[in-house]
């Protein structure tokens, strides 16, 4: 799926290492700005135009994962952030563990790395917004 202009993002950390995190923050930050591509997080769901995902679905997340996901306007674009969200990575079959977030929805975009660098980042969401 491919927008255009802005791109406004919810984050949601469904079990992650928080790697990505620092990376995403990074993203964001001035060195790299993906602001000025459009790019940006919101606090709710119903603001977004899609989720960007860190981490390897756990059992305990599975169940908001889907809220959120539920929440979302349409159609909406799916980001899976770093190498848990995109095939497991080294936490795929750990107990509480349910698995890649491919196997609760596909993403539109995989951005991969362990952590992913905050200009592979920038360039995901850029191929997203079109800018």
């Amino acid at each position: 799926m491919k927008l255009r202009g802005s791109l406004q993002l919810r984050h949601v950390d469904v079990g992650s290492c928080n790697g990505c995190e620092v990376e995403i923050t990074s993203a964001l930050a001035p060195d790299y700005d993906a602001g000025q591509y459009g790019a940006r997080l919101v606090a709710s769901p119903r603001h977004a135009d899609g989720l960007l995902v860190t981490g390897v679905v756990t059992h305990n997340m599975d169940g908001p994962l889907r809220q959120t996901l539920a929440a979302l306007p349409r159609p909406s674009v799916i980001v899976a952030c770093g190498d848990c969200a995109v095939n497991g990575g080294i936490f795929l079959g750990a107990q509480g563990v349910s698995g890649p977030l491919d196997g609760v929805v596909t993403p539109d975009v995989v951005i991969p790395g362990c952590p992913p660098h905050p200009r592979d980042i920038v360039a995901a969401l850029r191929s997203v917004s079109g800018r």
